[in-house]
């Protein structure tokens, strides 16, 4: 019974660690490279997780956004694959011309003085955000989805975009043959999109992930694929935003410090969503414990690259396989 009382203890103090810092933490861009292994313990088919992220920084934009991403997903795993769904709640604080776009956010509205008036971006004293059928700057323009004051910085928090993700083992790993496995997923529109959530529309996506395992230690990988993203009709009705399908990739490697303990680095891109911004570029580092045959923790930071990224990106959280 003491040892039943001290286990349980070990577990609610893991589970609190993860969820104080996870309000602090932040958003695990590619998916980590210890949790895209096929499934061996066959008697633990179940995994739940909650790896909340924080992202700062302009996104290509002359004003700061910040997001905070709290996925809560439960995920079947089979020896061949798995499935995931994953339930998010989203807290934006922004002026709208950023948004989450699946798990991430991005820049959405119109490139600055690119377009100007009904369909277009604005001149730099507007700050990029479009016209209500005018050229000249406004108090009530629109930004991304929403229509906000120019320059207005609002702090909204509600249910994000839905998640449904699917893996499948093509390949399995042999001495000089590499893991390669298929990937798919769909986005259903849950998020507010007039409250900088979201886009209120459905995207789909598919890649493929690619990994080998290098002596007992090192391990390689490769991860890419397409998005097609739906395109939201601007917060003033005045028509579609344009948003382009997104390509995206990852490269990197992992060192098992020890059997239990995974550290990684990886350069991620991600096309951007408007045409004549920059793509967003960042250098992630990332560690994986396992703390018993159940439990697992991870945490990471990324660093941006281009405009288009983040400042930096913090990620903190737990999962726990049944």
């Amino acid at each position: 019974m003491v040892n039943g009382m001290l286990r349980a203890s070990r577990i609610a103090m893991t589970v609190s660690i993860a969820v104080v810092m996870g309000i602090l933490g932040g958003h695990v861009w590619a998916a980590d490279p210890s949790d895209k292994r096929p499934q061996q313990a066959v008697e633990r088919n179940w995994q739940i997780s909650f790896t909340p992220s924080y992202s700062h920084g302009n996104f290509g934009t002359s004003t700061t956004s910040e997001f905070i991403y709290v996925p809560f997903s439960i995920r079947r795993l089979f020896p061949k694959g798995d499935i995931s769904l994953v339930i998010p709640s989203v807290t934006a604080i922004t002026d709208g011309r950023t948004t989450v776009v699946g798990n991430t956010a991005f820049r959405v509205d119109d490139n600055s003085g690119s377009n100007s008036g009904s369909g277009g971006g604005g001149s730099d004293d507007d700050g990029g955000c479009s016209g209500k059928g005018s050229n000249v700057s406004g108090k009530d323009r629109v930004c991304g989805t929403t229509t906000r004051s120019v320059g207005q910085k609002v702090t909204t928090t509600g249910i994000g975009d839905v998640i449904l993700r699917g893996r499948y083992y093509l390949v399995e790993e042999q001495e000089y043959v590499p893991l390669i496995a298929v990937t798919a997923r769909l986005k259903f529109p849950t998020a507010n999109a007039s409250q900088g959530l979201g886009t209120g529309e459905f995207d789909h996506g598919y890649g493929v992930e690619i990994s080998k395992l290098i002596g007992t230690s090192w391990l390689v990988f490769f991860d890419g694929g397409y998005n097609v993203i739906g395109d939201p009709d601007r917060g003033d009705g005045s028509g579609r935003l344009g948003l382009r399908n997104q390509y995206w990739y990852d490269v990197g490697t992992g060192y098992y410090v020890t059997k239990d303990l995974l550290a990684s680095v990886y350069f991620e891109e991600y096309r951007a969503l408007r045409p004549g911004l920059p793509n967003a570029r960042d250098v992630f580092f990332s560690s994986n414990y396992r703390l018993s045959v159940a439990w697992r923790v991870n945490g990471g930071v990324a660093v941006g690259l281009s405009n288009g990224a983040p400042d930096y990106v913090l990620s903190i959280g737990t999962s726990y396989r049944f």
